[in-house]
């Protein structure tokens, strides 16, 4: 991995499972790539690191907007230059959510509706809205510093939109296919309307080849 800075480098080594090691370079490598295609610098010569807020970022350059996300296995990388906000999550589409942590990241619309489905429904639409939520709060920059149950979400024609309170048009919201195993949720915030997106899934239990 030798697009990998020595920073980078050492936090893999730190990881205690290989799992996770492989997961946090596969991002670092794909998110690297992406970003070398978008703005022309070798991937070895991008400096990254978090602002006040922990968010990664570009040194120097705020465009293109980036996010990535990893769980179980699936790494996502999300690259835009159109975009004031992106961010992308993912979780194991079987992933278990208790009651209580419903309650504590959804609104009451969001729990009637979840109550309202099928029992064969409820759990991937549960992990659905969590993914959303995620995903929007990552664009931000804010993670769970922000009530998740502050944003709302409702589908009109199979498209994930926010609702309630003043809600802001820009942002567009979308579930991502990948492979069935996963939920993958994208945010993104533009002046003028969804561009298009660039998106890179990873799963596999080796490394992306150089």
């Amino acid at each position: 991995m030798e697009s990998l800075s020595q920073e980078e480098r050492d936090r893999a080594a730190t990881y205690r499972f290989e799992g996770d090691r492989a997961s946090f370079m596969a991002g670092r490598y794909l998110l690297r790539r992406l970003l070398s295609l978008s703005i022309g610098t070798a991937p070895d010569k991008l400096a990254l690191s978090p602002d006040k807020d922990g968010k990664l970022r570009l040194e120097g350059r705020d465009v293109p907007q980036f996010s990535l996300a990893n769980a179980d296995g699936l790494v996502t990388v999300a690259v835009a230059s159109g975009c004031d906000h992106v961010g992308i999550d993912c979780e194991r589409i079987d992933v278990e959510i208790e009651e209580a942590a419903v309650a504590s990241y959804c609104s009451r619309d969001e729990q009637r509706w979840l109550a309202e489905l099928p029992a064969g429904e409820r759990a991937q639409a549960a992990v659905a809205l969590w993914t959303l939520k995620e995903s929007h709060l990552k664009a931000l920059g804010v993670g769970l510093r922000e009530d998740p149950r502050n944003i709302a979400f409702a589908w009109k024609d199979g498209v994930p939109v926010m609702v309630g309170g003043d809600r802001d048009r820009r942002w567009h919201h979308r579930l991502i296919e990948s492979g069935g195993q996963h939920v993958v949720a994208l945010a993104a915030c533009c002046q003028s309307g969804l561009p298009p997106i660039s998106t890179r899934l990873f799963q596999d239990d080796s490394m992306p080849s150089e």
